[in-house]
């Protein structure tokens, strides 16, 4: 009989990483089965999906998120049902907690052993969370090396596995050849633009990056600016907030908005204005200066503020447990202040060489043979 793994992963991030699970299990099961919810890279590597992949995120605090509830509840119990009828040998959760860690808990007690791949945050906000997932999961998989004390304290299994970005991204960024393929001239001074995954970001913050591209612009008028949107919806909505920012603008900067690559983007810049979130990892990896921007709604601020324990959003500083690049949060996400971090980390070249040391550090620490790691974790539960 074919092995069997169920498998959800909620966000583009998760849908990457997951991705290449399933072709890591895939090379020594090549019958096994792979059922739940992913996004395009883990269909392609042969999942059977069971519910659309766009559907299970919650986002924001407050209206927002109370308005999905019941829907995505109801979701849930019927793809636990789901896949508890398919009797997989193993469950995984990749990321998405608020979906997941539910999930998982319905289908270990039905008896299917549950493994959850990339840790909720309980480091940074909501530490009493531990006490439930230890009902959720069978075995924790950890990305940080700090966050395996907090399991093994409660008593739940768990392994630090490393970051598989940091397998597959060299030590040494190819910022060269990253812009030969994108046509641009070795000399040029280019900022790459990433203000988010989730419409709700781009929604909140294409209007500041816009201006804050326009304040460099007038300053450094050959500056280029790349935007890489990771799909259309994205790339749709910041094309319509730039088309109507150039309608009012005299000092228009040189904007090229892109449908993915954001790591071609990325590597091929001097410095990175993003949005808080995976990316901030992947620009430390690819070893570019970057400031590190975010707003929402007041409410969620609010929640936020009350909720979190650590000084840092930006996972980069949360690594290196100290403020190695700008975050500049809600009321500092302001244009003005923004484009003067950027200019700074442009022009800087002592404060750009410790930056790229930091970050090299990071990316040795998390070099893990993720992917094979895991592999091997899995193909436990399928003897």
């Amino acid at each position: 009989m074919s092995k069997k793994v169920a498998i959800v992963a909620g966000e583009a991030s998760g849908d990457l990483i997951a991705s290449h699970l399933l072709t890591q299990l895939k090379k020594k099961h090549p019958d096994i089965q792979f059922i739940g919810v992913g996004g395009p890279l883990m269909l392609s590597a042969g999942l059977r999906s069971l519910f659309p992949f766009d559907r299970l995120s919650l986002h924001g605090f407050g209206w927002d998120v109370i308005k999905q509830v019941p829907s995505l509840l109801r979701a849930r119990r019927k793809l636990a049902k789901q896949i508890i009828h398919e009797q997989p040998n193993v469950f995984i959760g990749v990321d998405a907690p608020d979906f997941n860690l539910g999930l998982e808990r319905m289908i270990k007690k039905a008896g299917i052993p549950t493994v959850h791949y990339v840790s909720p945050s309980i480091w940074a906000w909501r530490k009493g969370r531990i006490s439930k997932i230890k009902k959720c999961v069978s075995r924790m998989l950890t990305l940080f090396p700090f966050e395996s004390a907090l399991y093994q304290n409660k008593n739940i299994d768990v392994d630090y596995v490393g970051h598989p970005l940091a397998d597959q991204y060299s030590l040494m960024p190819h910022t060269n050849i990253a812009r030969e393929k994108l046509g641009l001239d070795e000399t040029s001074s280019v900022i790459a633009i990433l203000p988010g995954s989730r419409n709700s970001e781009v929604n909140m913050l294409a209007d500041i990056m816009l201006q804050t591209a326009a304040i460099i612009a007038e300053e450094s008028p050959e500056t280029i600016f790349l935007v890489p949107l990771i799909n259309r919806q994205t790339k749709a909505l910041f094309e319509q907030k730039m088309y109507g920012f150039f309608d009012t603008h005299r000092h228009l900067p040189t904007m090229r908005v892109m449908f993915g690559h954001s790591k071609l983007a990325m590597e091929a810049s001097n410095v990175v204005l993003v949005a808080s979130g995976t990316a901030t990892l992947e620009a430390a990896l690819l070893k570019k200066p970057m400031v590190i921007t975010y707003k929402v709604s007041w409410l969620s601020w609010q929640i936020l503020s009350r909720l979190r324990y650590l000084s840092f959003v930006g996972l980069p500083n949360i690594l290196a447990n100290e403020s190695v690049v700008p975050e500049l949060l809600q009321s500092e996400a302001k244009p003005d202040l923004i484009a003067n971090a950027l200019i700074d980390l442009l022009h800087n070249n002592k404060r750009r060489k410790y930056i790229v040391e930091k970050f090299t550090d990071i990316h040795k620490m998390l070099r893990q043979n993720t992917e094979a790691k895991i592999a091997a974790i899995i193909d436990q539960y399928l003897k």
